[in-house]
């Protein structure tokens, strides 16, 4: 069976994440006064949050790919359930998978039959994946800065000090304290816009949102950590 190399949805999982399943976030000093940004107000509190979107993905040339839809639950620190399907697809058949359940990452791939399976801590060890753990500040490894409005969100640039980073570049766009909409540009040129809705904060979980379980006949690439 065909294999790939285990970085599945890329910066787009890990940027979103490096907000909702990291550590607090606080505001960073500039001349003295403490800058609180619409990312810091809407971290403030967040326990577990629900929502569905949409994905649009545009490549180095300006070519754009065929428009996809998904669902992102997560739980602080470090837990979350990532699903990807093409448009007008019902959720029950996503095509990509990634869940981290606190000990492990999976990766599920339906086209593929294939799940891959790291090890938390030594899947989520390059920027900004790391700060999934809650174990590093947010501006310890990005700059984070309030950009103004813009098409009546609050926007929040997010760059990774790192050369590693799956991403050059995040924005985030707020609605108080809800999340309307990501921009990230991918070191490979290409820019990818989630459009976020029916946003939950703070929702009771189920426990099985956040496990995994291989389905049935499926290849499995990796130990998981007992």
């Amino acid at each position: 069976m065909r294999r790939r190399a285990f970085r599945p949805l890329w910066g787009v999982v890990f940027a979103t994440a490096v907000l909702f399943a990291g550590g607090p976030s606080v505001g960073f000093p500039q001349g003295g006064a403490t800058v609180v940004t619409a990312l810091d107000r809407y971290l403030e509190g967040l326990v577990s949050w629900r929502a569905e979107f949409t994905q649009s993905t545009t490549d180095a040339r300006g070519r754009s790919r065929p428009v996809q839809e998904g669902l992102l639950v997560v739980q602080r620190p470090g837990r979350f359930r990532w699903e990807i399907r093409s448009s007008g697809t019902p959720a029950s058949q996503a095509a990509q998978v990634m869940v981290a359940d606190g000990k492990n990452l999976w990766f599920y791939d339906r086209d593929l039959d294939q799940v891959t399976v790291k090890p938390t801590g030594g899947a989520l060890t390059a920027t900004p994946a790391m700060l999934l753990a809650g174990t590093v500040p947010l501006r310890e490894r990005f700059d984070v800065a309030a950009t103004g409005r813009r098409g009546g969100l609050d926007w929040v640039k997010v760059l990774p000090r790192g050369l590693d980073a799956e991403f050059r570049e995040a924005r985030f766009g707020f609605a108080g304290l809800e999340l309307r909409r990501l921009e990230l540009d991918d070191k490979l040129g290409q820019q990818v816009v989630l459009s976020f809705r029916g946003g939950v904060r703070n929702p009771a979980l189920p426990p099985a949102t956040l496990r995994f379980e291989t389905p049935a006949g499926a290849d499995q690439i990796g130990k998981p950590a007992p």
